[in-house]
């Protein structure tokens, strides 16, 4: 019997304000659409519901934050329960151990079952070029350091933080424990080069999926924010690297694709990397 998983790309449109009301509307509306479509789990952008502060000095920044049992979380956990819809949330978390740059995993049902916390936390400096902001992230987010593989809907999957994408070990790691899919809440800008930076959008998302045979299902913010222009453009890659679906780059959508939980196994019968890798050559990465 083939196993399908209906998931859900919640890409959002620009935060032009700084409190919670319209992302959480937005966030709503995105489950009842989900509900409607068959959508069994929901994928949202990296903090989808704060504008993109980290691109900013701010000395004052609880206001982006939330925490897990506030009442942010409390409402989009209701959502889910309402409506029968598992999500992956990327949410600012304000915990007692710091700040972090987390997605609240959330089942059908409403409740909290895990929570993965980005582990590449990125920092570079802004340029003069339009739109070049630079990214103060280290000032604001303590990294995660655990790769947990979680078990929700039939599938073990994975979670990549936007920055975390950019680097091949993390990911291959989750397929050595199990995941068969890797959800990446992203918040990616065309930032100061839009033509490179649209260009090379895609290419992490499907290297991923490709070396490790897993679906890839990216979430991305779309539209502007003070100088920052968000690309959209939300993908679901197979696990032989092809673009399976993906949105547009001009407003919010909900991308729906249905994942064949077979298809990691049989992508990995036919490019065996786990029986040909070799990691008595491969010490130097983690010295």
């Amino acid at each position: 019997m083939q196993r399908l998983l209906r998931v859900g790309l919640a890409q959002t449109g620009p935060v032009l304000t700084e409190g919670f009301d319209a992302g959480l509307a937005a966030a709503e509306a995105m489950f009842a659409d989900a509900a409607a479509r068959g959508v069994k789990l929901l994928l949202f952008s990296e903090l989808f519901l704060s504008p993109f502060f980290p691109n900013r000095l701010e000395k004052e920044f609880d206001r982006f934050f939330v925490t897990p049992d506030g009442p942010e979380v409390r409402r989009l956990r209701e959502a889910a329960a309402q409506h029968g819809v598992a999500a992956i949330l990327g949410l600012g978390l304000r915990e007692k151990a710091g700040y972090s740059n987390a997605a609240l995993v959330v089942d059908e049902r409403g409740a909290v079952v895990g929570t993965y916390r980005k582990t590449h936390i990125p920092a570079y400096f802004p340029t003069d070029a339009p739109g070049g902001t630079g990214s103060f992230e280290k000032l604001y987010f303590t990294p995660g350091n655990t790769l947990p593989v979680f078990d929700l809907l039939g599938c073990r999957f994975g979670i990549q933080i936007c920055n975390d994408r950019l680097y091949p070990e993390p990911s291959r790691v989750l397929a050595l424990t199990g995941a068969e899919a890797i959800f990446m809440p992203i918040c990616f800008s065309t930032y100061a080069d839009p033509g490179r930076r649209a260009s090379i959008w895609e290419v992490p998302l499907r290297a991923r999926a490709h070396e490790n045979g897993a679906w890839v299902v990216a979430a991305n913010r779309v539209g502007v924010e003070g100088p920052r222009h968000h690309l959209g453009r939300s993908m679901v890659v197979d696990p032989r690297g092809m673009i399976a679906a993906e949105a547009g780059i001009d407003r919010d959508e909900l991308l729906v694709h249905d994942l064949d939980l077979d298809e990691p196994a049989r992508a990995r019968k036919d490019f065996p990397w786990w029986r040909d890798r070799r990691p008595d050559l491969y010490r130097a990465i983690a010295e």
